[in-house]
């Protein structure tokens, strides 16, 4: 929850760049090189890391405790 409040207030900081650059070509290169592809490499990374430690918990959710199960004899 926390990630994509800052992923907002980084977009809002980065556009208000944009807006203030001197040409248009510079506000769409400083929207795109300081806001877009920082912010979608962070979400990336991150979102991706959630995700995989997500799929181990429920993969050991899934597996038995071993000491709940009966040997063979």
């Amino acid at each position: 929850m926390y990630l994509y409040i800052i992923a907002i207030g980084w977009a809002y900081v980065v556009l208000l760049m944009a807006a203030t650059a001197k040409s248009f070509v510079a506000g769409v290169l400083t929207f795109v090189f300081y806001g877009l592809l920082p912010l979608a490499l962070v979400l990336w990374l991150t979102l991706k890391r959630m995700r995989r430690l997500r799929g181990l918990a429920n993969q050991r959710l899934d597996q038995p405790d071993r000491a709940d199960t009966q040997p063979d004899q």
